[in-house]
Formats: C-alpha cells, structure tokens, sequence
C-alpha cells in the first residue's frame, strides 16, 4: 500500500504525453514533493521544541520553592505536663 500523496506523485508521472511539457511536469511534481516534506519537517521541528520545553518545566519546576528572606522565627515547644 502507498501513502495516497505518493500515488497521486506516480499518477502524474504516468499521465499519457499528450501535448505537455515534461519540465513543467516535473517541476509540478518536484513541487508539491517538497511541500509535503517541508510540512513534515515544520511539524517535526514543532514536536520537537514542544518536547524540549516540556522537559524543562518538568526539570525545572523541582527547583521551585517558595523562598522567604525571614529567618525562622523559634516556635515554642508545647509541652503537656
């Protein structure tokens, strides 16, 4: 089974000669290919600075505390007599 952008690619190479241009064919051709993979590399960048930033807000996010500049003040020992 073929991936239906690539049966549509051999389609078109496989179109009969009548009255074309076969530059202008392959440059269609050639065209639309790289579209289809400029796509697949945009969202494959996407994924991957999205997984990127989800690492360091999980890495990131044990580090924070919430921080007092107050010296603890001495809490007073209950005692039960």
């Amino acid at each position: 089974m073929h991936d239906p952008f690539e049966q549509s690619l051999r389609e078109m190479l496989k179109a009969p000669p009548s009255n074309r241009d076969d530059d202008a064919c392959l440059g269609r051709v050639l065209k639309t290919a790289n579209r289809q993979v400029g796509a697949g590399d945009l969202f494959s960048l996407l994924g991957r600075w999205v997984q990127a930033l989800m690492i360091a807000l999980n890495s990131g996010s044990a580090h924070i505390a919430p921080v007092s500049r107050r010296k603890p003040a001495a809490r007073p020992v209950d005692k039960a007599d």
